[in-house]
């Protein structure tokens, strides 16, 4: 009953520690909502880009040209001298300029290195490929797809999941309990009879109780704002919440095991935290690293956690076409808080 009782109130000091901290509700709570909103804006959907040309003037066949790539309804046209063209050129206002060099000749003005140069030359010689009476041998039809779940907002909602339930669990336990120690608070609660399990035990229940809170207002920010799929169900997405928060909450743990000051702390957790950040999966896919890094980046556990949301949300696996990513996840959580309990130190 002790144990209990010691346990209920040291769970509640962390709520009051975390209250009276501003800048970590916003860092919790607030911030992944306006980074969700800032992606979701800057990649969503847009209909179709429309490019700028030039066409280089006072050449034969300028005007067969500009017509032939005004009946683009892709293309915005613009005649111009070789001085205007190559200033407009230059400063990336147009994409590419066309020079007539005859007929039946044209010579593409472009930066290769530039994206949207690369697509100009193709629209353009696409236009005038067919102008000149280029016919398909296949014929083709389009049907566009768009559905919930192909867009980047749909890939990267359970990245900023997965990456705030690390930051939140790792920054959110290590500094306050290195703090604590810098304090010579934890010299202190030696004396009491409180036990090391209790008080490290105390951080990961309000994490998992706070952690409501924090997937609630992300995962329903990005379904109501932007239709992000929920696929799954809702008990592998709670299941694998708790586990994620109970594997980062351990490494937080065991980051804070030791160090005696907030730099040293800090230090560490950027070592732990910035492979994860690069390699995880969290804004572009992780299979685009080399095969031979693979097995590395699968065991790290943001990438386990980001993988399992992403097949929870968008996919809709169960919980069994998830054990791999959950093995992974649970491994962490054990290995972390078991090694945490034996290395930390009051002092």
């Amino acid at each position: 009953m002790r144990s209990g009782a010691a346990l209920v109130q040291l769970t509640l000091v962390r709520y009051r520690e975390f209250r009276r901290e501003p800048e970590a509700i916003f860092w919790v709570f607030v911030f992944p909502l306006l980074l969700a909103s800032g992606l979701g804006i800057a990649f969503r959907n847009r209909p179709t880009e429309i490019v700028n040309v030039g066409v280089a003037a006072g050449r034969p066949g300028t005007e067969e040209v500009r017509a032939a790539l005004a009946a683009n309804h892709e293309l915005i046209v613009e005649v111009l001298d070789d001085s205007a063209a190559a200033r407009e050129l230059r400063i990336g206002r147009l994409a590419l300029v066309a020079v007539p060099e005859g007929p039946g000749r044209v010579t593409y003005r472009f930066d290769d290195t530039r994206p949207d140069a690369r697509t100009a030359r193709f629209l353009v010689d696409d236009a005038l490929q067919r102008g000149a009476g280029r016919k398909d041998p296949v014929e083709s039809h389009e049907d566009f797809v768009r559905e919930p779940g192909s867009r980047y907002i749909d890939f990267v909602l359970p990245g900023l999941l997965g990456l705030n339930l690390m930051g939140s669990g790792m920054w959110g336990i290590g500094f306050s309990v290195v703090d604590a120690r810098r304090k010579r608070l934890l010299k202190r609660f030696l004396a009491t009879p409180m036990s090391k399990w209790e008080y490290l035990a105390s951080f990961v229940v309000s994490r998992l109780t706070l952690l409501i809170i924090e997937v609630t207002l992300l995962v329903g920010f990005g379904i109501l704002a932007f239709h992000v799929p929920l696929r799954g169900s809702l008990f592998a997405l709670v299941l694998t919440c708790l586990l994620a928060a109970l594997a980062f909450g351990g490494l937080g743990l065991l980051i804070a095991a030791r160090p005696t000051t907030i730099e040293g702390a800090s230090g560490l957790m950027n070592l732990v935290m910035m492979p994860q950040w690069i390699f995880s999966g969290v804004f572009f896919a992780s299979n685009k690293f080399p095969a031979v890094a693979q097995p590395f980046i699968k065991a790290l556990p943001l990438t386990a956690v980001v993988d399992a949301f992403r097949g929870i949300m968008l996919e809709g696996v169960g919980l069994l076409g998830l054990i791999p990513e959950l093995t992974v996840i649970v491994v962490w959580a054990i290995v972390s808080f078991a090694v945490a309990l034996r290395i930390f130190r009051w002092k």
